[in-house]
């Protein structure tokens, strides 16, 4: 079922908004970044809602890395499912309680921006690219990032994904 999904819609590039932020207030020169509490590696699973009324799962595996300052994220995301699997690269720069950065799907090379803000639950953010338009709700909770995704225009309403934290945060020398 996936794999015609794959080819119409760009499914990859929905799962590089897993640019996500904790739930906290902007950051301050003095605040530890927003990204801390993400680095490390993450692992779970997931169901796609599709607009015929079935589902599709699909298991994840995302890291991230913290750069420069702090304020700088690198992601890696693989994710595969029965129909297929994307792999997609995401750089983010967090400033004054916003995001912004791109992100590129290595399997069928498309691409695209992110952008958001910071929330009290966690994190609100949007997803565009030349055929993608979708928003996403993100809760990270202990050591669980709890994702929803809400599609627009598209053959597929959304997707949940509950990843779990599977090792100690990396960071990247400045």
């Amino acid at each position: 079922m996936w794999l015609p999904l794959l080819r119409t819609l760009p499914f990859a590039a929905l799962l590089a908004a897993f640019l996500v932020l904790p739930g906290q207030a902007p950051s301050r020169a003095e605040e530890p970044s927003p990204f801390d509490k993400l680095a490390g590696r993450w692992v779970g699973e997931g169901r796609f809602g599709i607009r015929d009324g079935s589902t599709e799962a699909v298991k994840c595996r995302v890291t991230y890395i913290i750069t420069g300052d702090g304020n700088d994220l690198k992601q890696s995301i693989r994710c595969a499912s029965a129909g297929g699997n994307v792999e997609i690269h995401s750089a983010v720069a967090h400033k004054a309680g916003t995001i912004a950065g791109t992100w590129k799907e290595l399997v069928r090379d498309m691409s695209g921006e992110v952008t958001g803000t910071v929330t009290s639950r966690g994190f609100r953010v949007a997803v565009r690219g030349e055929s993608l338009n979708a928003n996403m709700d993100i809760v990270l909770v202990n050591s669980k990032q709890v994702i929803e995704i809400q599609f627009i225009d598209s053959s597929l309403i959304g997707l949940t994904l509950i990843l779990d934290k599977a090792d100690a945060p990396l960071r990247k020398a400045s």
